[in-house]
């Protein structure tokens, strides 16, 4: 039987990073849930889509294929319709894109099957918004990651500059704060724990610590 690990949390909680070492250190596959989002915003943005579209973007999905493969390091990459967008989503008109698109009924219905396919087949630590409330509501361990808005938007803000994008931190910040409302407050799958999660807080936690962290969770709750 495999086992499933949700990882859920706001924007900037450092999910992705925290998630890929934990999952690389317990041999698990990681999958990443926003990526596959980000990519249908990409797409839609391609087409001149508003994300916030829902006929539009419904009338999308069709033309539309997601996968997640790995390469030899182990690092996930994301094809959309056979092409490597893994850097091209990760831009702030993108995540702010995702963030409206992710709240359309029938993208998240697109998405469900191949998320949950992947849980059957391997043990996986998958991330997200909704994976313990949703996706994967029988997961063995639960778990909702978060940190300060100021926290997450100084993060984000260090991995753009280091990209070498130029970037305001005080528009960072807002669009974290614009990100968190929007996500908790949408209608379908909203962001927010599970009864059943175990909450870490990584705001005074640098990478290694909130690894461990996790890592210790995960072992205590199996």
């Amino acid at each position: 039987m495999s086992i499933a690990i949700a990882l859920d949390g706001p924007a900037g909680a450092g999910k992705s990073t925290i998630a890929r070492r934990a999952a690389s250190e317990l041999n698990y596959i990681y999958v990443d849930t926003g990526a596959l989002y980000r990519s249908i915003a990409l797409a839609a943005l391609k087409k001149g889509i508003e994300p916030d579209d829902a006929a539009e973007a419904e009338k999308l999905l069709p033309e539309i294929t997601v996968d997640l493969a790995f390469n030899e390091s182990g690092e996930q990459i994301v094809l959309l319709n056979g092409e490597n967008v893994s850097a091209d989503i990760r831009t702030p008109e993108v995540s702010m894109a995702a963030s409206k698109i992710s709240a359309i009924p029938a993208v998240r219905a697109f998405l469900l099957d191949l998320q949950r396919g992947m849980a059957k087949t391997h043990n996986v630590i998958m991330d997200g918004r909704d994976i313990g409330t949703v996706v994967l509501p029988d997961a063995q361990v639960k778990i909702f990651l978060t940190a300060s808005p100021e926290a997450r938007a100084g993060r984000r803000y260090k991995e753009l500059v280091e990209k070498g994008m130029d970037v305001n931190f005080e528009d960072i910040l807002q669009d974290v704060i614009t990100r968190d409302y929007n996500d908790s407050h949408r209608e379908t799958a909203p962001l927010k724990p599970a009864p059943d999660s175990v909450t870490v807080d990584t705001t005074e936690l640098d990478f290694e610590q909130s690894v461990e962290k996790i890592i210790s969770v995960i072992k205590e709750n199996l």
